[in-house]
């Protein structure tokens, strides 16, 4: 399987002088911008988990969306 068929297309829109930072990281590494762009996000998806404020906030919508589903199911 090709590498496309195994990546997500998305649009991001950053202001324009960081995209020319981004732009300038990029040309510099001598790498795409995208590439420059996923290992920013990779980077802060894997900071979050150890991260005790998110896991704070995940565990709060944890419980709220677990409210909401026994608010929906079926009464028996």
């Amino acid at each position: 399987m090709s590498r496309e068929r195994d990546t997500k297309n998305m649009v991001l829109r950053l202001d324009p002088e960081l995209a020319e930072r981004l732009r300038l990281v990029a040309e510099v590494e001598g790498r795409t911008v995208s590439d420059v762009a996923r290992e920013a996000v990779a980077a802060l998806v894997d900071q979050r988990r150890t991260d005790k404020r998110f896991q704070a906030l995940l565990e709060d919508n944890l419980a709220r969306h677990e409210a909401s589903l026994r608010m929906l199911q079926d009464p028996e």
